[in-house]
């Protein structure tokens, strides 16, 4: 399952994402993994939650995202949620090709929720991610 928390910059996505992580953590009975760009999270999240800094294994742009996020599903059979914190960050702009692989990823996601934020208002994206919108 894929479900993407969006609005404009500075509009509390950090804040939900964090909460999400949380109830994500008392709840599971798997690997709860947050994935960040940078340090933003470091201080927020409990220590069961595996933080992973996206900018050590050089990540960058749509494909290496996907391939990103389908190794820690095939390494980890236990991991039940995985968020992410500034996708467009790690991604880029391209609208189009990121509703592309979302539809993609929901493909692989069998028994692992993928829950990100996007900085961008619900009107700038297309139709293929608006159905993932929470």
């Amino acid at each position: 399952m894929i479900k993407l928390i969006t609005g404009k910059r500075g509009s509390g996505k950090t804040k939900i994402l964090i909460d999400a992580i949380h109830a994500a953590e008392k709840t599971t009975k798997g690997n709860v993994v947050a994935i960040q760009k940078g340090s933003s999270l470091n201080t927020d999240i409990t220590y069961k939650v595996r933080l992973v800094n996206i900018e050590d294994y050089a990540v960058e742009g749509i494909d290496a995202f996907y391939g990103f996020i389908a190794g820690i599903m095939a390494s980890d059979h236990d991991c039940t949620d995985i968020f992410v914190d500034a996708t467009l960050k790690i991604t880029g702009r391209d609208y189009a090709a990121l509703g592309e692989m979302f539809a993609k990823l929901e493909n692989i996601t069998n028994s692992t929720t993928v829950t990100c934020t996007i900085s961008a208002d619900n009107s700038e994206l297309p139709e293929e991610m608006k159905k993932f919108i929470v």
